[in-house]
């Protein structure tokens, strides 16, 4: 629908904010175009000692401020003076009446429960930061943007500057709908922020109704492929992670680039930097290398060399300090994103002489056993669970068959598991001296799963001109039971020593003879890892 520009005067302003960044300054041109200002608390203290003319609330209302400052602008002359609609006989007879002045700006921005929540204070604390009145008038003023036009963040000032300057006071209907539209998000975002928590400290997994919001990182140039729009946002969630994460150079993030580097920096986040470094190289979102090692350049090369066909053009994830050793090493092939922790300075300068590569410092790892929900959406709906956040050290491991697995083994099963977590389903993962040797994901078959893996080990052995694939005396990890004995026997064909699977199919006595007649050790975990 076609809008035309329906310019509106803005004589009074309302400013309520708890984030006061620039509000002096943007306070001063309000007042320099004849605006006068009504505020409270905080607000207005900040306003008078810059020395400015503020009508405190309590003069408007005719009422105090009560109840430690939650009822200060729940009156009919503030939202009266907001919703009123301007040219409307009885709405303004009514106005006179009671003696209620227009309010053409409101100005607020929220309580800051998002992030009083993500830092983890008490739940009297959070209760306390739940704004009932900025949420009341926004919404009025966005209702009423016909007329009034309201301000969420300080990121606006300058725009409503901008057309005040511009229209002699006055603003265009286009900013004032576009401000509603910003506003409503804003409030809709803040209570789904109010409600998951609520739900989350009641410990109820199945709400009667869930709703999900971010902020706007950044628009993105097209989605999963050229014809699709996309947008990336952050949800107001402490997670250290892509969306945390501070880029230091190259181009914008695509996408893929953000889907593949979360997918790279959570499962690398799997591997305590304080027992030993770890790399990941992701593709499609789908791990295509994996490895802990003594060094994060011996982790880089150890993965690097499971498929270095896959991994140019990937992401690589590190759980520790990038180095000057590590970042010449990823160079030396195309990658597409870097993530880490943090970086050396002198890491950092080797990485800005590749312009196109993108470096992303995370400041922290994502802790891999920390609560929290996933959502992937459907046609009509969304499907919400908790993030898988089981993990193999904690799983007690049951040996199934009559030969145990060696130390050295035992350490692989775990390794090769860890990685199976992160790897789409149907996973099988090979795994040698803690380094994956064959992965093989997302089919519709464990079988061709199994296959794949040791395909690709062939492949990765001829181009590193070895005698024979690395899944000789390997060991192979799979995310879900093994439901007929031969997706096993592929894994055994291929060189497995050792399986590690969650186990509980009908046919697991089946699938524990056929490894018993082959002398493997398997152990099961009774946790399974499906990804979708």
């Amino acid at each position: 629908m076609a809008m035309t520009s329906h310019p509106r005067r803005i004589t009074r302003a309302l400013l309520s904010v708890s984030d006061k960044s620039g509000l002096v300054k943007f306070a001063k041109a309000l007042a320099g175009f004849g605006v006068v200002l009504v505020s409270t608390g905080g607000t207005a203290k900040a306003l008078k000692d810059a020395g400015l003319k503020v009508i405190d609330i309590a003069e408007l209302t005719g009422f105090p401020e009560m109840m430690d400052g939650r009822v200060k602008t729940l009156h009919p002359k503030v939202h009266g003076g907001l919703l009123a609609i301007r040219g409307n006989k009885e709405h303004a007879a009514s106005m006179e009446k009671h003696g209620i002045k227009p309010i053409d700006l409101l100005v607020v921005n929220l309580y800051p429960f998002e992030a009083t929540a993500a830092k983890g204070a008490s739940y009297d604390d959070c209760i306390e930061n739940i704004d009932i009145g900025g949420p009341a008038m926004i919404r009025a003023a966005a209702k009423n943007h016909a007329d009034v036009t309201v301000v969420v963040e300080p990121a606006d000032y300058k725009k409503v500057l901008g057309e005040l300057a511009q229209h002699n006071g006055m603003t265009t209907l286009e900013l004032r709908a576009s401000l509603a539209a910003k506003a409503y998000a804003r409030t809709a975002a803040y209570d789904a922020a109010i409600s998951n928590w609520l739900a989350e400290t009641q410990h109820d997994n199945a709400p009667d109704y869930r709703a999900f919001g971010g902020r706007l990182a950044e628009a993105l140039r097209y989605g999963e492929n050229p014809h699709q729009a996309a947008a990336f946002y952050r949800a107001p969630v402490a997670r250290f992670g892509v969306a945390s994460a501070r880029q230091l150079q190259g181009k914008q993030l695509s996408y893929n680039n953000i889907n593949d580097t979360d997918a790279a920096y959570e499962c690398v986040a799997e591997f305590d930097p304080r027992r030993t470094p770890a790399c990941v190289i992701v593709k499609h979102a789908n791990p295509c290398g994996v490895a802990e090692g003594a060094s994060l350049l011996d982790t880089y090369r150890k993965a690097l060399a499971c498929d270095p066909a896959s991994a140019f053009g990937g992401i690589v994830a590190l759980n520790g300090k990038l180095d000057a050793d590590t970042a010449r090493a990823i160079t030396e092939i195309f990658t597409e994103v870097i993530i880490a922790p943090d970086a050396t300075d002198e890491a950092i300068k080797i990485i800005a002489t590749k312009k196109k590569l993108r470096l992303l410092l995370a400041d922290g790892l994502p802790d891999p056993r920390s609560a929290g929900l996933t959502v992937k959406s459907v046609a009509g709906g969304l499907l919400v669970q908790s993030r898988d956040n089981a993990v193999v050290d904690e799983m007690v491991l049951k040996t199934v068959t009559k030969r145990a697995p060696s130390e050295q083994e035992l350490a692989d099963l775990r390794f090769a598991f860890r990685v199976a977590k992160h790897v789409k389903s149907n996973a099988i993962v090979y795994a040698k001296g803690l380094a994956t040797v064959g992965i093989g994901a997302g089919q519709m078959s464990r079988v061709d799963s199994a296959r794949i893996a040791a395909r690709k080990a062939e492949d990765a052995a001829k181009e590193a001109r070895l005698p024979a694939p690395l899944t000789k005396g390997s060991v192979a990890a799979s995310d879900a039971f093994f439901p007929f004995a031969d997706g096993l026997l592929v894994a055994i064909e291929a060189g497995a020593s050792a399986v590690i699977q969650p186990g509980g199919s009908v046919r697991d006595d089946e699938v524990i003879k056929a490894a018993d007649d082959h002398g493997i050790a398997m152990v099961f975990t009774d946790v399974r890892h499906f990804k979708h």
